[in-house]
């Protein structure tokens, strides 16, 4: 790869990610934020993630994974592998002048991506509500902490929120 790839993920302190393909919590600013560190990238995700959000991320190339045939959804650009889905992401962003490939989940994604992955774009939600879908671990040591913002939940937020980015320390 010759651009970075960049997990954008909303996780809680249980490393929940999600239940029954949806997000758990409503927080406005984490959408903002994510829109700001995704718009302008090629995106990739999985097909169930894809499918919770119903459309195609406006401002970005799409890219869904998935190994169900005649999946092709208007839109969007369908990988049916990660190789597949890294290749195109590098042929989209090339087009589109983008500096970086972003991922958008699912847990599945996520952990096949992990060896790859240059930066997490982290939203902290504080809280640990039951999920079925979890952030893989990570070795927090390979990483540094570029930037860390504590949020109060605000009116339109369901609780408290840091904004996090883990950068990987390159050897």
């Amino acid at each position: 790869m010759t651009r970075p790839l960049s997990f954008v993920v909303a996780m809680g302190e249980n490393r929940v990610i999600g239940r029954d393909n949806r997000l758990i919590w409503r927080i406005k600013s984490d959408l903002k934020f994510f829109r700001q560190n995704t718009i302008g990238r090629p995106v990739i995700m999985g097909r169930k993630t894809f499918l919770s959000i119903g459309k195609p991320l406006p401002g970005r190339e799409n890219i869904v994974l998935s190994r169900e045939t005649g999946f092709a959804p208007e839109g969007v650009h369908v990988a049916g592998s990660i190789d597949e889905a890294l290749r195109l992401g590098e042929e989209l962003a090339d087009k589109m002048g983008a500096d970086e490939i972003a991922v958008a989940g699912g847990a599945d994604v996520y952990a096949q991506l992990m060896p790859f992955v240059s930066k997490i774009v982290l939203t902290r939600v504080k809280a640990a509500p039951e999920g079925d879908a979890f952030f893989p671990a990570f070795d927090e040591g390979q990483f540094t902490v570029s930037f860390h913002e504590e949020h109060v939940a605000g009116p339109e937020d369901d609780h408290d929120f840091a904004f996090i980015i883990h950068e990987r320390i390159m050897a």
